[in-house]
């Protein structure tokens, strides 16, 4: 028999970060460096200090996500979430925001509430500014625009001595490095939204033939949600993304060949060994299903109790009022008849009225309303005794007339009573809970079959969901044919997956079997998977941080940024390849304006 393969989704709950107290090695003898990976999935961050008290692994790591409410009716102001601290995204996903345009940040309001998530969560005590060295991860070829924006931010908000910018892929394989570094190779980088291929020639980064993707884990998930939506239209709204980011990372895998995996899959032999059965939450009560004529009766009466009671004390509150106010309004009549005009006057303009006429009208109609309160009052108790002795079983009055049945009347309704007998039980009788005709858990079971392999099969085959783009293949093939044999050689050597997309099962052999079919025939290749894909990118910026701390080379001070501009960047062994703005040169107005006057005056030295 086939092995029971049912898996439950865990639907797991982000437990809030807690505020951490830094370590003492942190500020002295000066303070460190503060590392954060800034992820289009996940943000992490964490100190580079060599002091081995002081963790080498980042202390904090949350959804770069953020959702402002718009705040309750009764005053209270849109308050704000930040990560993990909203708990989980379904409930807010029409609320989420992201500041990430793909891989690029672009919404800098929400990139600053992020930031101030972790600078409060680290605990940075430092009064009105943050006097620790921040190395930031940004995008392959980030746009100037953005890293302006980013530094200006920095710089300008939160006043830190100095910036350094990485690529995310790039210092995971500064930190995988081998034995001979500067080392070349060929980076394959798949991440959340983006994957990019990035050659790196003698350690460093070849930007001129870089290529990028624009597929990666999001486009895997909503592509399975589609599928799966389509498959079980009637669990439409249990099929969220966010057990489809869950399939993907348990449950999914790459085929070494998809068309021979797809043939696998038709055998129902295959199909029963390897299908995974994910288990959606239910209830065993059908909506068929009801309690007893008797508890429904019993229920009903106690919200009828308590519906009375509640409008009971509403009217005795309300008639309390009326009292107080008639009290009130008739003192100030009594004050007219006893002749005191000067406090009659002063209570009227107290009550914004103009006459004594009004204060009557005023009396009378507050002197009916008090007596109909009253008499509801007295009405709603009267109800309530009557539902009491109604609730009481009544002796029917077989003989309301008092005379005596004939014997003829008797035997009548003798004859009428089986007819009776068997009718009545069955308007008394319960309503019998109805039986599944089916197993309910097998109805709320989803099937993952080709399912398993045709979502991260999209960033081999972007046309499995209309991209008109290239996959993984073509792409690394293009950009090896940029560069000579010799060169090519070189960095098929070296080939480094990383990128938390790259954790497929079968991902490493899928790489290695497309390099073999287009590599020459006897020509040798490596590919090296990261030790850890999603982390060595925080692991390889704290390795750079703690190495350069003391040095210049590559970090952008406040005195760069003043004179060269938020788009300046320092390159290093880890980062982009700076290309400043190049503006054309303008002639001075007043040397145009002489041009033009000498050339008005005299056309022959014109010509």
């Amino acid at each position: 028999a086939a092995p029971t393969r049912v898996f439950a989704f865990r639907d797991v709950r982000w437990a809030p970060d807690p505020v951490l107290e830094p370590s003492a090695a942190v500020r002295s003898p000066q303070p460190v460096p503060l590392v954060i990976d800034n992820g289009s999935f996940q943000t992490r961050a964490g100190w580079a200090c060599p002091d081995p008290s002081v963790p080498a692994e980042p202390l904090l790591r949350f959804r770069s996500l953020a959702a402002r409410s718009r705040g309750a009716r009764g005053g209270a102001g849109a308050e704000t979430q930040v990560g993990n601290d909203l708990g989980s995204p379904e409930p807010l996903r029409w609320l989420l925001r992201s500041p990430f345009d793909r891989n690029v940040p672009v919404q800098l309001e929400l990139q600053e509430l992020l930031l101030d998530h972790v600078f409060q969560r680290l605990g940075v005590s430092s009064q009105g500014c943050v006097d620790h060295p921040i190395v930031l991860t940004e995008a392959v070829c980030n746009p100037l625009y953005s890293r302006q924006m980013m530094s200006e931010l920095l710089f300008e908000c939160y006043q830190v001595p100095k910036v350094s910018y990485g690529v995310d892929s790039l210092y995971s394989f500064y930190h995988n490095r081998r034995q001979n570094w500067p080392c070349s190779g060929l980076v394959i980088s798949s991440g959340y939204q983006c994957t990019h291929i990035l050659p790196v020639l003698e350690g460093r980064l070849d930007a001129k033939n870089c290529k990028r993707i624009n597929l990666g884990g999001c486009q895997a998930a909503v592509y399975l949600q589609r599928l799966l939506q389509l498959k079980y239209p009637g669990h439409f709204a249990a099929i969220t993304l966010s057990r489809m980011e869950e399939i993907l990372h348990e449950h999914s895998y790459i085929a070494h060949d998809y068309i021979e995996e797809l043939q696998k899959w038709r055998c129902p032999e295959y199909y029963e060994n390897n299908v995974h059965k994910m288990q959606l939450p239910f209830s065993n009560k059908l909506l068929g299903s009801t309690v007893a004529s008797e508890e429904k009766q019993e229920k009903r009466q106690q919200q009828l109790r308590r519906l009375q009671e509640l409008n009971a004390r509403r009217r005795e509150e309300k008639l309390q009022l009326d009292q107080e106010r008639l009290d009130r309004l008739l003192y100030v009549q009594e004050l007219l008849e006893d002749g005191q005009m000067d406090q009659f006057h002063k209570a009227l303009v107290e009550l914004n009225m103009d006459s004594a006429e009004e204060l009557q009208s005023y009396i009378n109609k507050l002197s009916l309303s008090v007596e109909q309160t009253k008499q509801k009052i007295l009405q709603s108790e009267v109800n309530i005794e009557v539902d009491v002795v109604d609730s009481k079983p009544e002796t029917p009055d077989l003989d309301p007339l008092g005379s005596e049945q004939s014997l003829e009347d008797v035997e009548s309704i003798n004859e009428f009573e089986p007819l009776f007998a068997e009718e009545q039980p069955e308007v008394e009788k319960p309503v019998a809970a109805v039986q599944p005709v089916f197993n309910l858990a097998e109805y709320h079971q989803l099937f993952l079959g080709t399912e398993r392999i045709r979502a991260p099969e999209i960033v081999f085959q972007p046309s499995l969901i209309g991209e008109d783009q290239a996959g993984i293949a073509e792409t690394m093939q293009y950009v090896l044919e940029r560069y000579s044999k010799e060169q090519q050689a070189t960095l098929v050597q070296n080939v480094f997956l990383t990128g938390g997309n790259m954790m497929y099962p079968g991902l490493k052999a899928r790489i290695q079997k497309e390099l073999l079919e287009m590599r020459p025939f006897q020509s040798s290749f490596q590919v090296h998977l990261a030790s850890s894909p999603i982390l060595d990118a925080w692991y390889g910026a704290r390795d750079w941080a703690v190495e350069y701390m003391s040095r210049e080379e590559g970090w952008i001070s406040r005195k760069d940024y003043e004179e060269k501009g938020g788009e300046y960047l320092k390159e290093h062994c880890a980062s982009n390849v700076y290309v400043p703005i190049r503006l054309p040169k303008q002639a001075p107005r007043a040397a145009e304006a002489a041009g033009r006057a000498s050339g008005t005056g005299n056309p022959g030295e014109q010509a």
